[in-house]
């Protein structure tokens, strides 16, 4: 079984307008021996940063461990504070949505673990869209072989563009 530091495991960066962090992928790199059912990835939050936009998972549960820092997590159009120590599960579907906010002075570090179904739909409330993975679940490693992102409004019919026999 791999040991994996955190030391070991290069950062991503994402800044796009509010949305500003670095995340550490730490079961993909252990991912060799490892469990690839269950994902796991270490964030910090500069102050003022936001993580990934509101969203949920249709077929993947999440949950969240507070190391450090403290910041406001968005879940259900409400705001919840929350501090080192707090853990908090994010269920599949609109029960689990949510985002994290550091509204502190300092950086807010925290796990956020995760199963890795695969495939899975991830829906973004605010912006009205979804997005479809298959080949690989959110935050895996293999290359996906579908991967694109809808609007939730623009469905067509199951036999729009199909020939008729």
């Amino acid at each position: 079984m791999p040991i994996v530091n955190e030391t070991d495991v290069e950062g991503q960066t994402v800044e796009r307008g509010g949305t500003r962090f670095e995340r550490w992928p730490l079961s993909r790199v252990a991912s060799t021996g490892g469990d690839p059912e269950l994902g796991c990835s270490k964030y910090e939050l500069p102050p003022g940063g936001k993580a990934w936009p509101y969203h949920f998972h249709v077929g993947n549960a999440e949950a969240l461990y507070v190391l450090d820092g403290t910041g406001l997590l968005r879940m259900a159009d409400e705001e919840h504070a929350i501090e080192p120590g707090d853990y908090v599960p994010f269920p599949p579907g609109e029960r689990g949505a949510h985002r994290v906010i550091n509204d502190g002075d300092s950086p807010l570090r925290y796990l956020v673990l995760s199963t890795m179904a695969d495939p899975d739909v991830t829906v973004y409330p605010d912006s009205g869209k979804f997005g479809v993975y298959a080949g690989a679940p959110p935050g895996g490693r293999e290359e996906r072989t579908v991967e694109g992102y809808y609007r939730l409004d623009s469905d067509v019919s199951y036999w729009e563009g199909e020939e008729d026999d």
